[in-house]
């Protein structure tokens, strides 16, 4: 969360700054000689060699390294790895506590798909796949530079390349091949920007190359870089990074699928979710007090729409410190007593945490003081910026005492007996922002409450109007007042080249906040293991992500955590899901958020991820918000989110939205048993959630620009409305047989696009893939828990040859543990449904009825319980209208 009233600060001292862009001209780097390949070994599954430079050292942004050392393995057929790196092992290098490296089988290079090739002098290399002898990655298109503080490696790459990835960002799905710069370097970007870094770390890309295959490419790297795409000399793509090694994997796919799949077994496989969280979610920053949130609550229920999961912002603080609770507007009772009462009626609370810590005489400061956790200087002092609650201090991830810390102030203030029982988490601001400009001189100046950080807002004079619902304790009084009060500040080895200039190094990837010091921490800020953030900034979120997976864990070991966060480096999936950041109400932003999700689950395996819907920043429009609503159903997480200067946007406030929404979610809910199949098959095989047209499609041109349509796991085709106040919209249908989601009508795709017109504000395009069984319930219900004791149908769309297949998987959905789980298979084949695998998990729902292409059966009451369901359901036990 950033709000828009927060001014972004870039008084910088240091280099001049354009438009806070920085703008360096390369120095001497067409001199860098390269280097020269020696004393080469080759066992058959690994190469090493010597390289060292081949000329007077260039010292383009730094000091050349003069000696290397070459390592490629054969990890698997699919797989292979090349790093390049400095014999002493100085250099940085992500630590294997923070990012496991992936096993390796050692294959030979006879078994792999790809073979790697090279030249002594100047050396470069080739990443060629075997079976096309295509090259996939050849870095002679300019010579290798390996500085301490910049490495630089190109490869060329065909005309008008088909490349996706490299984020977070929010440019076209498809990248740009022509005078783009992808930065990689965390920020809080409010607005979410186009053409600027944003708040993840992926530098993976897929290169789809069509009939010929889709590879990827991967470089383990935490450090700040510009990758640079264009077709001057060529077409090329080229690393600019300001530290660390060169560690790249290469992924032979060949399909775009097998690509995301083998990426998997690098960054880890996602975590499971619980089922409920793929339920509707509500939050704003700016809910008063604790009634206003039973108000909300209490508004959803009174207008019919489902809420699942009610959330609170750091509205719940006192004065934004975390692990606190503002004593007149969220006093601990009442919380207590709200939260209860969404327990007892299904339903679930979140709040937000956020890393920076009020620099002041409070039980969680002084706690981490007593276990020495704050992030320090060089001089040993520790940092203080300035963020939330004014002068902030920031958690060191790496100090050994800080998960101890994180758990037990997670065990103390989230106490399900004595404290706020949340049942999931929010973690934001953990790029890390500070709203504090570098040198950040004073950071008690943004405590002043008429100055930054805002002040909650004032509360409402209220009536005394009931809260429907509530017991009668639970009421606001008639008035309710707010004193603020101002209280005073009582004040593993590669771990980097010493000597470095960590504040103002030579090259300067373009950081939209401007130098890689503002509005974060500093870059000499020093690790407790010896690191600085200069290397490893890019991972601050994710090691928070890690650490609140745990401290959730620590409260409850038995259950599923749910944590969202803000900021991502690659792997952050295995622990967290995600949502896309401080957007803004607007159609471009609205278009913008398919891109995101894509992005993140289909591409950077983060399947759990969204975008807050209707929009965070500004104001939304009843038109917008109802398109929104039916968008956000098909993003795996659903919440309507937005920021305290806008006006409210509940799903109930418009008749048109509340109208879109109840149907959304009646559509999405029905769905559920889909979308959590299809994500607990992600989590086992790494195969995405969510699919781009051309993950389908992969040898269709047409598809491989698309980002308005999308696949909801392999078998739903998400085609919204794009376009203001618009009830028509183009959707491209490829060359296949689909049937209409909720007319079941048959329609053929010729492989073009197709008009759609008087496309109602209150529902979507939605359509099945011929070929697919969805397994639905029966009907909705308003929490999940009532949801998983419906009964299911089951949607039969045949393909061509009158065949179509499904799968369902059921477990008791919030276990972290499973102890009994159905895997089912469907497969239907001219007039035969057979239902085969495993049934160890006890539902409540039986199979009421078929829909075969457009037509109605029914099947005998037939259940998932073991004993039950045989090997098949044979035709004389459907019957058909």
């Amino acid at each position: 969360m950033r709000l828009s009233t927060v001014p972004v600060l870039v008084g910088l001292a240091g280099p001049a700054f354009a438009s806070g862009v920085v703008v360096h001209q390369a120095g001497s780097l067409d001199s860098c000689p390269g280097y020269v390949a020696s004393n080469v070994q080759d066992d058959g599954t690994k190469l090493t060699a010597d390289l060292s430079l081949a000329g007077a050292a260039c010292n383009a942004y730094g000091k050349d390294l003069t000696n290397l050392k070459l390592e490629v393995e054969y990890q698997t057929e699919d797989r292979l790895h090349v790093k390049i790196y400095d014999p002493e092992e100085q250099v940085y290098q992500i630590p294997e506590s923070v990012f496991p490296r992936p096993s390796s089988d050692d294959v030979g290079a006879e078994e792999s798909a790809l073979a790697f090739e090279w030249t002594e002098n100047p050396f470069s290399f080739k990443v060629v796949r075997k079976s096309t002898n295509e090259t996939l990655f050849d870095t002679s298109a300019a010579s290798l530079v390996f500085e301490d503080q910049y490495l630089r490696v190109r490869t060329s790459l065909p005309d008008s390349p088909h490349l996706y990835g490299l984020g977070e960002h929010t440019d076209p799905f498809q990248l740009n091949t022509t005078n783009y710069t992808r930065t990689l370097w965390n920020r809080d970007a409010y607005g979410v920007p186009g053409g600027t870094n944003l708040y993840g770390h992926h530098p993976i890309y897929f290169d789809h190359r069509g009939s010929s295959g889709t590879h990827g490419v991967f470089l383990l790297s935490s450090n700040g870089m510009d990758i640079k795409i264009d077709n001057t000399d060529g077409q090329f793509l080229e690393y600019n990074a300001i530290g660390g090694i060169l560690d790249f994997y290469f992924i032979a796919g060949p399909s775009p699928k097998g690509v995301a799949v083998q990426y998997s077994d690098i960054v880890g496989k996602p975590a499971m979710q619980p089922y409920w969280g793929f339920g509707f979610h509500q939050c704003r920053y700016g809910y008063r007090d604790v009634y206003a949130v039973a108000e909300v609550v209490a508004n959803y229920s009174q207008a019919g729409i489902p809420l699942e999961i009610m959330w609170t912002d750091i509205d719940y603080m006192e004065l934004r410190r975390v692990f606190t609770l503002d004593p007149e507007r969220f006093p601990l009772e009442l919380v207590r007593e709200l939260v209860t009462y969404l327990h007892e009626h299904q339903q679930h609370y979140v709040v937000m945490v956020d890393p920076a810590t009020w620099w002041g005489d409070y039980e969680a400061y002084n706690e981490g003081i007593d276990r020495d956790i704050w992030s320090k200087l060089p001089n040993g002092s520790i940092y203080v910026g300035a963020v939330w609650p004014g002068p902030t201090v920031f958690p060191d991830w790496f100090h050994p005492s800080t998960q101890g810390y994180w758990n037990d102030q997670f065990l103390s203030f989230f106490d399900p007996d004595t404290g706020v029982d949340i049942d999931a988490l929010w973690i934001d601001m953990n790029e890390p922002a500070n709203f504090c400009s570098y040198p950040c001189a004073d950071p008690d100046s943004f405590a002043d409450e008429s100055g930054n950080p805002p002040q909650p807002p004032p509360v409402r004079n209220n009536s005394g109007r009931p809260i429907p619902g509530f017991p009668a304790n639970f009421q606001p009084p008639a008035t309710t007042q707010r004193l603020l009060k101002r209280q005073s500040n009582d004040t593993s080895g590669a771990i980097g080249l010493p000597g470095r200039d960590l504040i103002n190094p030579e090259y300067e990837i373009q950081n939209s906040a401007g130098s890689i010091s503002n509005l974060t921490m500093p870059a000499d800020v020093l690790n407790y293991d010896g690191t600085h953030q200069y290397d490893t900034h890019n991972l601050y979120g994710s090691m928070m992500s890690i650490a609140s997976r745990q401290a959730l864990l620590a409260r409850k070991p038995e259950r599923r955590p749910l944590v969202i966060t803000r900021s991502t480096f690659a792997g952050a999936g295995a622990h967290v899901g995600k949502w896309l950041g401080d957007n803004l109400s607007t159609w471009h932003h609205y278009r913008n958020s398919i891109s995101g999700i894509l992005q993140f689950a289909s591409i950077f395996q983060v399947p759990m991820v969204g975008a807050d819907v209707c929009g965070f920043g500004g104001n939304t429009t009843e038109t917008l918000c109802s398109r929104w609503a039916w968008l956000g159903a098909f993003y795996p997480f659903y919440r309507n989110h937005n920021g305290f200067d806008s006006i409210a946007q509940e799903f109930y406030l418009w008749p048109t939205v509340t109208e879109a929404a109840k149907n959304a979610i009646e559509t999405r809910y029905r769905l559920l048993d889909y979308i959590y199949t299809h994500l607990h098959r992600q989590t086992k095989t790494g195969l995405p959630l969510l699919n781009p047209l051309f993950f389908q499609y992969p040898s269709d041109e047409n598809t491989f620009p698309i980002d308005l349509q999308f696949f909801f796991g392999d078998s739903l085709l998400v085609s919204p409305v794009t376009e203001e106040n618009s009830t028509d919209v183009s959707i491209y249908l490829p060359k296949d047989t689909f049937y209409d989601f909720f007319t079941h009508e048959k329609v053929e795709g010729t492989g073009a696009f197709v008009n759609l017109t008087d496309v109602a504000f209150t529902t979507i395009p939605l359509h099945i893939r011929a070929g697919s069984i969805i397994p639905l319930r029966a009907e909705s219900a308003n929490t999940t828990t009532e949801l998983r004791k419906k009964d299911f149908v089951l949607v039969i769309a045949v393909n061509a040859t009158n065949q179509a297949s499904g799968s369902l998987y059921l477990d008791e959905g919030d276990a972290l543990e499973q102890p009994a789980t159905s895997e089912i298979e469907f497969c239907y084949d001219n007039g035969e449904l057979r239902i085969s695998g495993t049934f160890g998990y006890q539902t409540e729902g039986v199979i009421r009825n078929v829909t075969l292409s457009r037509i109605l059966c029914s099947v005998f009451g037939r259940s998932f319980q073991p004993g039950i369901v045989g090997n098949e359901v044979s035709s004389t036990d459907i019957r058909c209208n």
